[in-house]
């Protein structure tokens, strides 16, 4: 999705990053025809900025007492997806018809051209329509069962260009199957991989298990933090190529890795949050899942030649769970945990397993703020404290935010250093916890010896009331789920 080398990691405490926010072409009134059936892009009618803004304030009520800081949002905040689905079918007239299943139902609204997906996958869905015109071939009816095509899905690569088109079928055979793939083609040379992928099952779910090769290599390749990915129909990659990037920069600006720690990527997909940090770190566990997407990861760490990385293919929480029952001195310490669980959030499995691993740092990526929430009220039960928020808009126009959680276990020599380094400073900084235990540990620690902490401490109070300073507290503690 990228093709520069991650920067090294800046200080923690740098400024947040300035996004230049576009000019707002879509301020005022819907723009897509579509867009009340569709349901897609929840937030069209309101200006780029509004719709940041929005989402800092969903965010900050979510996830509770800590700082989040401004979304980063998109320059050109539009055609972002690399990842278009489009169901097929009919209309009353008979004539064949795609596109996106209107909210809440099976029926299908026509789209032809979608503000949020990659132009080129709408272009090439358009000319598999008139394909199946031209060879006869029938849409899947899913209350009968009798037809053929399904879905189309369209994956490409921002970097490389690559695209790979996804006929999802209700048989492993296609009529004409060669000559359909050359008149695909024809029309679209940026073509690199078709595949055919069978979902003979009375399911919801898109694709199926089994993959034919049609035409090219039946994945395309895509470039992110210096690293090449390998992805194929099943596989799990972020949708949005530039807004990754940003992401996973800011994820390992928090692991805060030295080169001596040991990782684990758990939910790692096909690697590419492990392999970055791989670079900075001793050793990755990447822990996945998907059958599928683990085949990629490996691949993907042989393609680049990373070594320092190994994947398992478990349930993250499971596998967590096993190494924490291993004794302390046969194993070795875990520091940092990058999570980044679906949307459902992560279990109490998984939950317990980084309690019992106790690493000193969580990196929590979240693309749901409320399951995000819930989740940071049970890390803070098992003694980790969520220190700072970042989000990041990978979805604009929609109620979608991703999260980037840096949580730190209380206690933890990180810790340590800050207490140490705030009794050295003249006039420290005062930041507000929420946590009546964290008064009491800093009012033990002026107590301990440090008599000008403890007189700057009296006085912020004293300019305060009785409260404490108002700089870092959240402007709502309200919880939405």
């Amino acid at each position: 999705m990228a093709i520069e080398k991650n920067a090294k990691s800046k200080g923690r405490n740098a400024a947040p990053r300035s996004e230049k926010l576009p000019a707002e072409p879509l301020h005022g009134s819907a723009i897509c025809p579509v867009a009340k059936k569709c349901g897609g892009c929840q937030l069209q009618g309101i200006s780029y900025k509004k719709q940041l803004e929005k989402k800092h304030q969903l965010v900050k009520e979510c996830v509770g007492d800590m700082r989040v800081l401004p979304p980063i949002g998109m320059e050109h905040p539009l055609h972002y997806r690399n990842k278009v689905h489009a169901a097929f079918g009919r209309d009353r007239k008979g004539s064949v018809i795609s596109g996106v299943y209107e909210s809440g139902t099976h029926r299908i609204v026509p789209v032809e051209h979608c503000m949020i997906e990659d132009e080129r996958a709408d272009a090439i869905i358009a000319t598999i329509r008139g394909l199946l015109r031209s060879f006869k071939i029938k849409t899947y009816d899913e209350d009968s069962g009798y037809g053929l095509l399904r879905h189309v899905m369209v994956r490409t690569a921002h970097a490389t260009g690559e695209i790979l088109v996804v006929l999802v079928l209700a048989s492993p055979i296609l009529p004409a199957k060669n000559n359909f793939v050359k008149a695909l083609r024809a029309a679209h040379p940026e073509i690199t991989s078709v595949v055919l992928n069978v979902n003979d099952r009375h399911t919801s779910m898109v694709l199926g298990e089994r993959n034919i090769l049609l035409y090219g290599k039946g994945y395309i390749e895509d470039e992110l933090c210096g690293n090449r990915y390998r992805i194929s129909p099943n596989s799990f990659y972020q949708v949005n190529a530039v807004q990754t990037k940003v992401l996973y920069e800011k994820a390992i600006e928090y692991a805060n890795l030295t080169g001596k720690e040991t990782v684990i990527d758990a939910y790692c997909g096909i690697g590419t949050i492990g392999m970055t940090a791989a670079a900075h770190a001793k050793q990755v566990i990447g822990v996945e899942l998907n059958p599928h997407a683990v085949k990629d990861a490996i691949a993907n760490a042989k393609r680049n030649a990373c070594k320092n990385i190994t994947f398992y293919n478990e349930d993250a929480g499971d596998y967590m769970r096993k190494l924490a029952a291993v004794p302390k001195e046969a194993r070795e310490k875990v520091d940092v945990v990058f999570m980044d669980p679906p949307r459902s959030g992560s279990s109490e499995t998984f939950l317990d397993a980084v309690a019992l691993l106790s690493p000193e740092r969580v990196v929590y990526i979240s693309c749901d703020p409320h399951t995000l929430g819930r989740d940071l009220d049970a890390l803070r039960k098992k003694g980790y404290r969520p220190k700072e928020c970042q989000p990041v808009d990978m979805f604009p126009y929609t109620d979608d935010i991703e999260n980037i959680v840096l949580l730190e276990k209380t206690g933890s020599r990180e810790q340590k250093r800050e207490g140490s380094a705030k009794k050295t400073v003249g006039r420290p900084e005062i930041e507000r916890t929420g946590k009546r235990n964290e008064s009491k540990r800093k009012s033990g620690d002026a107590q301990s010896g440090d008599r000008g902490y403890q007189k700057e401490l009296r006085k912020v109070r004293a300019a305060a009331g009785s409260r404490r300073p108002q700089a870092a507290k959240p402007k709502s503690g309200k919880r939405t789920h």
